[in-house]
């Protein structure tokens, strides 16, 4: 007896918003695991190490505390992987132009150069794939991104 016909397909599963969340969920979580998998091989920083260098190239400098509430982590965790970053030349640490009892950090050569070199290993491994979809796959990937990019910043 088989069960082929039984088993859920994705399709199937993904009708509901129940199941669409479970099929999210896993595809992300798997494109992750792979992406993370791409990383330049020189690179020894811990991905939440690379999300704090991401997050000074995109915004500037910024207080550990801002940090920290970007990257939705206690002020202490912060500060430890900050104080890494710094032992390894990534970062560094400057005086608040306006309110001296702040300290930012401040994204170095070297952690841009990092960051970019890591950054552009992924995107080329993820645009090699992206070249055996279908032009009108790659249009729904287009329309996904954002709403992705948004549900990742809903609390």
């Amino acid at each position: 007896m088989s069960y082929a016909n039984d088993m859920p397909t994705v399709e199937r599963v993904a009708r509901t918003d129940a199941g669409l969340a479970s099929e999210l969920r896993l595809s992300v979580m798997r494109l992750r695991r792979r992406l993370a998998a791409e990383r330049h091989p020189d690179n020894e920083l811990s991905l939440g190490a690379m999300a704090v260098l991401g997050a000074l190239y995109r915004a500037g400098d910024l207080s550990i505390g801002e940090l920290a509430a970007r990257e939705r982590v206690q002020p202490p965790s912060m500060t430890r992987t900050v104080n890494c970053l710094e032992d390894g030349g990534y970062v560094a640490r400057k005086p608040h132009d306006t309110d001296g009892r702040q300290v930012l950090v401040t994204l170095t050569d070297s952690g841009r150069t990092t960051l970019l070199a890591d950054r552009a290993r992924r995107d080329a491994w993820l645009a090699l794939r992206l070249r055996d979809l279908t032009p009108e796959e790659r249009a729904v990937l287009r329309q996904a991104a954002p709403i992705l990019e948004a549900l990742a910043q809903k609390d």
